[in-house]
């Protein structure tokens, strides 16, 4: 297979080069990374819980026995069942994004089943609406999640209620895997995946917390009975009838006061607690009646006495579980015919545009990945082509789970499906020594392990001569959906690709929501990969840094060998550059700029972001391809060695403004034409708003680059400055920001004279 990185390497004197430095802000658009460096300070990240409304709680679930599972980790707001809000998200600032109009299912009543129509099946009752947090996309909580949520509940209050019943899962946001759990139609609690633990943490709602003190051996908290108003509130060790010995500083629990319920933080340990009890008593007090009826001194909210609890939510209502237990079938037939008119409307959005004229005589393929949304596709291709043609197209990028690649190859085999399977082999490998762990917000790895194979695709040979009037060669059904994530939200019917020329995708699915692909699997009964039962939300590239570390971590256990292999070369990268273990442990490695969140967690965690510098000669490995930005125009990316930020900084006004921001090892050019961005671990990426500029630009860029490393200190550049911006500090070249950008340096510099022949063919090897 043809290799899709260009090595362009300058021979000749060494330069140093700052490596990977993690104290930057993650984002999917580069934009944003310009505001980051723009506003030079890391910002706070609001961490959103969610929000229920229920003004009186009718009860709960069934249990489900199938084997669901699947989700997208995003953000949003989130209301419950009708009536009060608990588990109030607070809102990321200044951030705009897609609001969905479908944020919500239905939940019948009379079934207590979840309904992804307005009217069950089963008793023919209108269901009552269920808000979602967005973007919604709800899912049956999976066997391997059943057994966190048993454990956590367990090991936190001594029981879980829940037993077998229905449990729906819903993204909000998190540091990492958190999810809302719904039973009945309302919010039981939050699950997480806290990173600076690596282990999950269960927060019990409102209703939550009122069912678990039925039976709940631990983590209890009584308070002397008030008439006070509690939510929110501080309280003092003085107004505490009982608190259990096996509480731990930041621990949920559970409260009660007189005839109040609810939920809090333990502020202190439990077997700290009759010490502070005993302490003199502060000033400031006010009276709250206790248990007995006697008037106590307590101390308020403002006071001065030692606090031990935090109140969340309390109040005097009541919430119960209903104890029927349904199964699979009950929950099919109480969306059967929802079901039928999603999958009818699909394979109409199928059938109307492959029968198009332009389009009825070019291949038809399914892009099948081995995941969920891609198998609901196939199967309705194959409903909706019955006299055409289909073939499925795995891009199998060398780093698939080994389940995932079985289960493509054997479900196409038994369904006699022609599988055509594009494998990227050992190319991840070869080239993750060269550019390092991929990253959220540089995944050179989709570039070469997955556009490269698909653009090599000979489907492109094959229909050339079949094209009509469009420059479409071939067809592709894909299981892309809204729900997944914002980044989704906005996908039409059909479109052409811009990684993949002659490529016209089409989205059958793109309004379903994760329990409606669900209940289809189950409707058709069709086979799906294992991987969903065993705490996978996603089945993609087992290493990938968008991956959730609640995945990557069972990783370890299902695959130790995998995990093992990664985890070495990811330690031995992070030695290399002054970077301890845990930097590794706690997934700093996934980011290149860190979000905040992360530079909270690193400080939290006394753990190092800075990485040292190495010594390295000059070298620029091109990442194949021009690639579309998300927020509009074209990017070229690439690793460059042997020169550090900090000397570039001092040299790169020649190129345009520049800004650079040491302690986010991050240096940012604005052009005319674009802006050209260099970060500590050697990232360089040119963005433009054509790919005509993003070319010029990262020659540009490159020829200064290779300027500055082959620097021979000749001064030739400082006597045809007209301004006096040019000077020399040692050998190494200087721009000063009083630069007016005329060309005289570099048209008078001998190295970028010679640029062609010390950097030969750069027009093929960015394949322009």
């Amino acid at each position: 297979m043809q290799q899709k990185k260009e090595k362009l390497q300058v021979s000749g004197s060494q330069k140093t080069d700052k490596s990977y430095q993690g104290t930057k802000k993650a984002r999917n658009s580069d934009n944003k990374t310009s505001r980051t460096l723009d506003n030079k300070a890391s910002r706070t990240s609001d961490r959103k819980n969610s929000r229920t409304r229920q003004s009186r709680v009718k009860n709960k679930s069934p249990g489900f026995k199938g084997k669901p599972s699947e989700g997208k980790h995003t953000s949003g707001k989130s209301a419950g069942y009708k009536g009060s809000q608990d588990l109030v998200p607070a809102k990321k600032k200044n951030v705009q994004r897609f609001e969905y109009e479908d944020n919500k299912i239905f939940w019948c009543e009379k079934c207590n089943l979840p309904l992804i129509g307005e009217k069950c099946g089963i008793c023919g009752s209108k269901g009552e609406v269920l808000q979602l947090s967005q973007p919604a996309d709800v899912r049956f909580c999976s066997p391997y999640e059943q057994e966190i949520i048993d454990r956590q509940l367990h090991s936190a209050f001594g029981c879980n209620p829940l037993g077998d019943k229905l449990i729906l899962l819903n993204k909000i946001p998190g540091e990492d895997k958190t999810d809302e759990v719904l039973v009945n139609g309302f919010i039981f609690g939050i699950l997480r995946f806290e990173l600076s633990k690596m282990d999950y943490s269960f927060e019990p709602s409102l209703q939550g917390a009122k069912i678990l003190l039925k039976h709940a051996k631990s983590r209890k908290v009584e308070l002397k009975k008030t008439k006070r108003h509690l939510n929110g509130k501080n309280v003092t060790a003085e107004s505490v009838e009982a608190f259990d010995s096996n509480i731990k500083a930041g621990d949920f629990v559970l409260v009660t006061a007189g005839s109040l319920t609810g939920y809090g933080v333990s502020l202190v340990d439990g077997a700290d607690f009759s010490g502070l009890k005993n302490l003199p008593e502060p000033e400031n007090r006010t009276e709250l009646e206790s248990s007995s009826g006697a008037r106590t001194k307590v101390e308020s909210s403002t006071g001065t006495g030692t606090k031990v609890l935090r109140i969340r939510k309390i109040d005097s209502s009541e919430a119960l579980l209903r104890p029927e237990t349904l199964d699979l079938a009950a929950c099919i037939e109480a969306n059967k015919k929802h079901l039928q008119v999603l999958g009818k409307n699909a394979i109409n959005t199928i059938r109307g545009i492959i029968s198009r004229k332009e389009y009825k005589n070019l291949p038809v393929y399914v892009s099948f990945s081995g995941g969920k949304d891609s198998l609901v596709v196939l199967d309705l291709a194959r409903a909706s082509l019955k006299q055409r043609e289909l073939k499925a197209f795995f891009l199998n990028t060398g780093i698939e789970f080994p389940e995932t690649v079985e289960f493509v190859r054997n479900f196409c085999r038994e369904r006699e499906i022609s599988l055509i399977e594009a494998n990227a082999g050992s190319t991840f490998w070869e080239q993750v020594g060269k550019f390092g762990p991929p990253a959220k917000d540089f995944r050179w790895c989709c570039k070469v392990c997955k556009l490269a194979s698909a653009g090599n695709f000979d489907t492109q040979k094959e229909a050339s001569s079949r094209k009509g009037n469009s420059d479409v060669a071939y067809l592709t059904i894909d299981g892309k959906r809204k729900h997944e994530s914002f980044s989704r939200a906005r996908i039409a019917a059909s479109e052409t690709n811009p990684f993949v020329p002659a490529q016209l995708n089409i989205f059958p699915i793109r309004d379903w929501k994760a329990i409606e692909v669900w209940l289809y699997i189950h409707w058709r009964q069709l086979s799906y990969n294992p991987l969903y039962d065993l705490g996978f939300e996603r089945v993609g590239c087992w290493l990938c840094p968008s991956a959730l570390a609640a995945e990557y971590a069972r990783v370890k256990d299902l695959h130790p060998e995998m995990y093992a292999k990664w985890n070495a070369f990811l330690l031995e990268w992070a030695k290399s550059r002054g970077l301890s273990e845990k930097f590794v442990e706690h997934g700093f490695w996934r980011w290149k700029e860190l979000p905040p969140k992360m530079l909270k967690l690193a400080k939290e965690l006394e753990i190092s972001v800075l990485a040292r510098e190495k010594t390295e000669d000059f070298e620029i490995e091109v990442v194949s391809g021009i690639s579309p930005c998300r927020a509009g125009g074209y990017s070229i990316e690439a690793a460059v060695k042997g020169i550090r930020e900090k000397e570039a900084a001092s040299f790169i006004n020649v190129l345009g403004n520049t800004i650079y921001a040491e302690d986010l090892g991050m240096l940012l050019v604005k052009t005319g034409t674009g802006t050209v961005k260099f970060f500590s671990n050697g990232n360089l990426l040119a963005s433009s708003e054509t790919k005509e500029k993003a070319v010029s630009l990262f020659k540009e860029a490159a020829k200064q680059f290779t300027r500055l490393s082959r620097c021979t200190g000749c001064g030739i550049c400082v006597k045809a400055c007209p301004v006096g911006a040019a000077s020399l500090e040692g050998k190494m070249p200087h721009v000063s920001e009083a630069c007016i950008r005329c060309g005289k340096c570099t048209e008078s510099c001998v190295v970028t004279r010679y640029f062609d022949k010390l950097v030969p063919d750069l027009d093929q090897k960015l394949k322009v």
